[in-house]
């Protein structure tokens, strides 16, 4: 019977990883296009647009990661329900994650970004989404390693 619920979580782990892959992917391109747009006094409803749309696909990424990859993997391992820190820390001595103080700052900054309904509050968070950004494609690579020896997701 656990082998039948471990097939079903590998299955629901692949496709989590391919909407994973599918968000990295815009994440990135969407940090690009913000970095060439830079930091000025001034910016277009075009160029708001493109900040609001890269806090989005961060959030919207690091939601992905933890809220559903590394939580269905923690299941797949058989650990029980402990909170986000715990678990943070806890992927990180199995070798799953590169920091977890990184992970935390990430979700800290989700949280943020989730509160702020102002433009301009938003425009000013664009910075650390991109430094964090790096930090957490970081984490997720060293995720994939770990699934991929696992044989539980083709990388």
């Amino acid at each position: 019977m656990k082998q039948d619920k471990d097939i079903v979580l590998i299955e629901l782990l692949q496709t989590e990883w391919q909407l994973l892959d599918a968000s990295i992917e815009t994440l990135l391109l969407s940090v690009e296009k913000c970095r060439k747009i830079g930091i000025k006094q001034n910016y277009s409803f075009e160029e708001q647009e493109s900040f609001d749309s890269l806090t989005s696909k961060f959030s919207r990424t690091s939601d992905v990661f933890t809220q559903k990859v590394i939580r269905t993997t923690w299941l797949l391992l058989h650990e029980s329900f402990v909170p986000f820190i715990d678990m943070m820390n806890g992927c990180v001595k199995m070798g799953m994650l590169h920091a977890a103080d990184e992970m935390i700052e990430i979700r800290d900054l989700r949280n943020q970004i989730a509160h702020e309904y102002i433009p301009d509050a938003l425009r000013e968070l664009v910075s650390e989404v991109m430094q964090l950004t790096d930090k957490l494609v970081e984490n997720i690579s060293y995720c994939r390693v770990f699934l991929s020896e696992r044989k539980w997701i083709i990388s």
